[in-house]
């Protein structure tokens, strides 16, 4: 029993280590050495962005099918804190017809993407917090659930190709006359044990990937060629952020805010990346309008026109229409 306890001790010790070697900060400062640090952070395609409506290209393309969401995970489901972001867990997908793993297809996708692991970004204040900016607008929380291509083995082999990853990056606003929001709650109710450094938290429950998106409209949404926010910022991601929001009470966002980063005492706060430069890439919106494919055709047009093909890389890459 003593010989377990030590070793348990050590397993401890040895993930705090690799999580303080593998550290870094959100501050103006940290971020500017993230670029020094790892080479990708200074690339052409970084993320996140500020989007704004008139400026993206209409499009009729498909929509996101979000397949077996309404399954429950795999549990036992735990929350962990890296002292940067709380992060949903699972247990490995099996191939029984209840506990299948979830995928997408459709928008830009040319292939599908099966579910990997979802995790949060958030602000001290109720006007900052979310990575991406839409329409000038920046929310208190942002969630990304996280997708790998069906043709790559892992997460560490799509990382290396460009159309590695599909990320869906959903905003949450704060409701004022909100009790709770029911979305969020089977995840903030637990964060009391969040505190230190390498806590994790085992869920006595499981839920679906659709109980935490709720019933907001997913026909509407934008999509972008970027890159992972946080390093090594490969440029691996197909990034699709949809515009209506996920309801979140004032007292659920505090308990956001009360996390400590679990290595300065800090309060965990600000974990969100500052905008990168849009250069001249292409930033679809999804429409429903029959108008949208006579548009689409028009701006390609011009933006290929204007640009001289400086992107043709990037043109290529994301599905020209």
């Amino acid at each position: 029993m003593k010989l377990s306890k030590i070793l348990a001790g050590v397993i401890i010790l040895l993930e705090s280590f690799t999580v303080i070697a593998n550290r870094f900060g959100y501050s103006i400062t940290e971020q500017l050495m993230w670029k020094k640090m790892h080479k990708h952070c200074n690339g052409r395609y970084q993320s996140p962005i500020s989007i704004h409506s008139r400026r993206a290209i209409p499009s009729a393309m498909p929509a996101i099918e979000f397949i077996y969401y309404h399954n429950p995970l795999p549990g036992p489901l735990t929350i962990h804190n890296n002292g940067q972001s709380v992060s949903l867990l699972s247990q490995p997908f099996q191939n029984s017809t209840k506990y299948r793993q979830p995928y997408i297809f459709g928008g830009k996708l040319r292939n599908e993407y099966y579910y990997h692991a979802l995790h949060f970004h958030w602000g001290d204040k109720n006007s900052r917090g979310a990575e991406h900016v839409l329409n000038d607008i920046r929310y208190p929380l942002e969630m990304h659930m996280i997708h790998v291509n069906a043709k790559y083995g892992n997460i560490e082999e799509a990382l290396n190709h460009k159309d590695g990853l599909a990320v869906l990056a959903f905003f949450y606003q704060i409701r004022e006359n909100l009790s709770n929001g029911e979305e969020i709650d089977n995840i903030v109710r637990h964060f009391d044990d969040l505190n230190e450094l390498t806590d994790t938290v085992t869920l006595p429950y499981t839920f679906s990937l659709q109980s935490l998106i709720g019933n907001i409209n997913t026909d509407r949404f934008y999509t972008y060629r970027g890159s992972l926010t946080t390093p090594s910022c490969r440029e691996a991601v197909t990034w699709i952020i949809f515009p209506d929001t996920i309801s979140i009470s004032l007292s659920q966002m505090s308990k956001f805010r009360s996390l400590l980063n679990g290595i300065d005492g800090l309060l965990l706060v600000d974990n969100y990346r500052h905008l990168q430069p849009i250069r001249n890439r292409k930033i679809y919106l999804r429409t429903l309008s029959s108008r949208a494919i006579e548009l689409e055709k028009l701006v390609e047009i011009e933006w290929n026109a204007n640009n001289d093909g400086d992107e043709d890389e990037a043109t290529e890459w994301f599905y020209s229409t």
